[in-house]
């Protein structure tokens, strides 16, 4: 299955200002208006020599901007992102500090400071969700990073939050104790009677993510609604074990206490040498977007744009992808996973709150008849 992004392209915009494209409407507009030969070259050559160097101009003032600030603090949901800030330490001097606070707890805790004043943070990190949640609040601030100019056009559909990943989702196996042919081809290969009292994955009646994964399943996948419930509940009799979230869901398949779950493709990295494979299903995989943004009440502006901008680069992105398996959504990068580059990602609606409850609500009515 081939990738396919809506507008994502595979040259940097940031470091091309002047692309083919843009030079070739250009130059179709000055035939309409008439623009003599010698003009046409004058303003390619604005359009090619000055407009970079007044963007490197940009940039300088704001790394001097941010020198002057000093440090910059990072919220974060994601694990093991670390390497990521001692990286834009060493090249920008500043002192970045990373906090990680779990998906649960990050929008009470975030709302909580900034409503009393408190909040230390001057970028955020978490799923769409919760940064949607954040932006109803007037916790984030606007900003348009040069760095996701290639992005794909869906990632930025306001100036306050830019999606820059996918918490894709996968069926991860132990291949140590899985034949190659009893390896799922389909989601529904999991309702096989085969795998009952064998399958591991998190709550559905309080996991949100998996929640809305499911919820993704039969939006993007399935036929029909009646097909997709045939999945639930062939799922449910298969009497999978419940964990609290996707982090414990590795262990039990690398211990061989259960042989396949519905996890995350990532720790066949992260879990290394752990014989864990994920199985190279023909339907696409889902995942919850994940989101950035600037603090609105941030003590660091300048030093905040500039690590977002970090952030979103190629190389920051490559780092994230190569060294924790994430997905990411920097054209051309993906992660060191065989076959994840030729699998079709695409990103879960976001549900409500009350969608949330009510799905969880009858998930639990469901899984516990069996």
């Amino acid at each position: 299955m081939a990738l396919s992004w809506p507008g994502r392209r595979t040259n940097s915009a940031a470091a091309n200002i002047a692309s083919i494209g843009v030079t070739s409407k250009l130059q179709l507009d000055y035939e309409k208006k008439g623009v003599t030969p010698m003009k046409k070259i004058f303003m390619t050559f604005l359009i090619l020599v000055l407009l970079p160097a007044v963007a490197l101009a940009t940039n300088a003032e704001l790394a001097k901007k941010a020198k002057a600030e000093g440090k910059v603090l990072f919220y974060a949901n994601m694990t093991a992102v670390q390497p990521i800030m001692d990286e834009f330490n060493r090249e920008t001097g500043l002192k970045g500090q990373y906090t990680r606070i779990s998906t649960s707890k990050f929008l009470p805790t975030v709302l909580t400071e900034y409503q009393a004043g408190k909040l230390m943070a001057d970028i955020l990190q978490a799923p769409l969700p919760v940064m949607q949640m954040l932006k109803a609040k007037g916790v984030l601030a606007s900003y348009s990073s040069p760095a996701a100019a290639s992005y794909p056009a869906w990632t930025r559909k306001d100036d306050q939050i830019q999606v820059f990943g996918i918490e894709y989702v996968a069926l991860i196996y132990n291949k140590e104790l899985v034949k190659p042919a009893d390896v799922p081809k389909r989601y529904e290969d999991l309702t096989d009677p085969k795998w009952k009292n064998k399958i591991v994955m998190a709550n559905p009646a309080t996991h949100a993510t998996t929640i809305s994964w499911l919820i993704g399943l039969k939006e993007n996948v399935f036929k029909s609604e009646a097909e997709w419930m045939k999945f639930i509940k062939g799922l449910a009799a298969n009497r999978p074990m419940f964990v609290k979230s996707f982090g414990p869901t590795p262990a039990p398949i690398e211990s061989g206490e259960k042989l396949i779950g519905i996890s995350m493709p990532k720790y066949i990295i992260t879990k290394a040498p752990a014989p864990l494979d994920w199985a190279h299903i023909e339907q696409p995989l889902l995942g919850t977007p994940r989101g950035i943004a600037i603090s609105s009440s941030a003590k660091n502006p300048h030093a905040a744009k500039l690590f977002m901008d970090f952030w979103l680069s190629k190389k920051a992105m490559g780092m994230l992808s190569a060294n924790v398996g994430e997905y990411v959504l920097a054209p051309g990068i993906f992660p060191p996973i065989d076959g994840i580059n030729k699998a079709k990602v695409i990103p879960v609606r976001t549900l409500s709150d009350q969608e949330i409850r009510s799905w969880g609500t009858k998930f639990k009515k469901i899984f516990s008849q069996y």
